[in-house]
């Protein structure tokens, strides 16, 4: 069964490419390679259990005419590709929306013109905002604070209309804290990259305002599991993807710390602004509607996580 997954070479990405090729599916990855590596999907391509069509998602025309003749059949569409980091969205407005909100447009177009009634849309916890009480369920306020949960919450709009102007049946993942092996390097990585990458270097990672502000962390395997399940429900509406569970940033650097053995103490910088203060998924729904529910631990994802670098060759 063929699937087509944007983003399929990044960090969700390819962990969910794979868990697809372990489950029978033959993914069809489209990716510009930005901020994936055809390294996270060598072994897919090399056992020819899937292919890569390096493409633009922003760019409607390139993708029709260098996928059509490898789509037809398909039984659903993962959307992961997006601009996800907030600093990166903030200073790239322009193309912020054409990747997150063009792009999915293109990725519902594609679905319907070639009769694929199944899209799987990474949403995210920024539609939501400042929570206005914990945990958030689905039916929480959606006033994002940051260009980049506007551009997601923009994507889920669209999906409801493609619903019901033509009958997709789509099913949006607002993803909380995505974290594990193969998180994007480079300035615009997450905290727990940054965190991880800075202790093993023996550097002081930043800590912007208190620390106490909290956030839910879901490890990528998690998630991945979370994206196959909803390929295969038949469920249409938004659903949380989190691990139930608040932590602040200073635990987070605390278990960090203690995995790699370090002394280093954090360096302080002032809040920064969209930031939420808090932060903790209500999954009740995700687990009746997809039969699914997180089974790592935060302290065990980390482990696993910091192992991963620790035999990795770090460039950044």
């Amino acid at each position: 069964m063929k699937v087509i997954i944007t983003g399929g070479a990044g960090f969700i990405g390819s962990t969910t490419s794979e868990l697809l090729v372990s489950e029978g599916y033959f993914p069809i990855v489209l990716d510009n390679l930005y901020s994936g590596s055809l390294d996270n999907i060598s072994k897919i391509l090399k056992l020819k259990k899937g292919i890569l069509i390096k493409v633009d998602i922003s760019n409607f025309n390139d993708v029709k005419d260098r996928a059509k003749g490898v789509i037809k059949d398909s039984s659903g569409i993962i959307h992961l590709a997006a601009m996800i980091n907030l600093e990166e969205v903030t200073k790239n407005p322009q193309r912020s929306l054409e990747v997150n909100v063009i792009g999915t447009l293109n990725m519902l177009e594609l679905a319907r013109k070639y009769d694929i009634e199944r899209i799987v849309y990474a949403s995210s916890v920024a539609v939501y905002g400042e929570p206005k009480r914990l945990p958030v369920n689905e039916d929480h306020p959606k006033r994002p604070t940051n260009l980049y949960g506007l551009t997601k919450l923009y994507g889920e709009r669209l999906l409801w209309l493609y619903r019901d102007l033509y009958g997709l049946r789509p099913i949006a993942l607002r993803y909380f804290n995505v974290y594990g092996p193969r998180m994007k390097p480079g300035p615009y990585a997450g905290v727990v990259y940054k965190f991880i990458i800075s202790l093993l270097k023996s550097r002081s990672p930043i800590i912007y305002g208190d620390g106490n502000q909290t956030r839910d962390f879901i490890f990528v395997d998690d998630v991945a599991s979370a994206n196959l399940s909803a390929l295969k429900s038949n469920y249409v509406g938004a659903l949380n993807i989190g691990s139930g569970n608040e932590t602040s940033i200073n635990k987070l650097f605390y278990l960090i710390n203690k995995l790699i053995e370090s002394n280093v103490s954090p360096l302080r910088a002032p809040p920064r602004l969209g930031d939420v203060r808090r932060s903790r998924a209500d999954i009740s729904l995700a687990k009746e509607k997809l039969m699914w529910s997180p089974r790592t631990s935060l302290e065990k994802g980390l482990e696993i996580t910091v192992n991963y670098y620790k035999q990795k060759k770090i460039d950044s």
